[in-house]
Formats: C-alpha cells, sequence, structure tokens
C-alpha cells in the first residue's frame, strides 16, 4: 500500500544548511524508490493552517519508506542538515 513521507518545516535557521540537506535528500531519497508529488510553500491555508514549507514523497510501501529514512544516503543528508531546520516529518499510509 502506498505511503506518504510528509515533512513541514516549522523553522529554517539555516538557509545553507537546508540547501546542502536538499542536494543529497532528493536524490538519496528518489533512488529508494521515492515520487516529489508537493514541495514549497502553501498557495492557500485553512482553518489552524500555517504557512510553512511542505514537502510530499510517495514511496510504494510505509517499510520502503521508513528504509529510505534509515538508509546511509539519507542519513548522511540529515548529517548535513545539522539542525539548519525545525520540522515535523512524519510517514503515513495511504487511504484504502
Amino acid at each position: 500500500m502506498t505511503a506518504y513521507w510528509i515533512s513541514c518545516y516549522r523553522e529554517i535557521t539555516d538557509e545553507a544548511k537546508v540547501a546542502a540537506y536538499a542536494e543529497l535528500a532528493g536524490p538519496a531519497l528518489r533512488g529508494a524508490g521515492g515520487t516529489f508529488i508537493a514541495r514549497g510553500m502553501p498557495a492557500h491555508v485553512y482553518e489552524a493552517g500555517v504557512e510553512e514549507r511542505t514537502v510530499v514523497i510517495a514511496f510504494d510501501s510505509v517499510e520502503a519508506a521508513v528504509a529510505a529514512h534509515d538508509a546511509p544516503a539519507y542519513q548522511e543528508a540529515l548529517a548535513a542538515l545539522d539542525g539548519g531546520a525545525v520540522r515535523d516529518m512524519r510517514i503515513v499510509p495511504a487511504a484504502e
């Protein structure tokens, strides 16, 4: 079952670190089978919506998304981020 990796950037404290992370994370996650669905600032927010950068990546399964997160290539990207952003990241299975 498809799963979605959802990252919300609550605060960016170092743009250079975020750029270094993105340079490594994109290829690592695509290489692990991820497909970027959405990436950027919201066009509109509603209810308790927050204006924050959001990234949504589809994977074939929850297990594939977790494996991508735990893989050495993505861990290298996280090391490059090194506190450059405060993020809320989750993996959510698709609705049946």
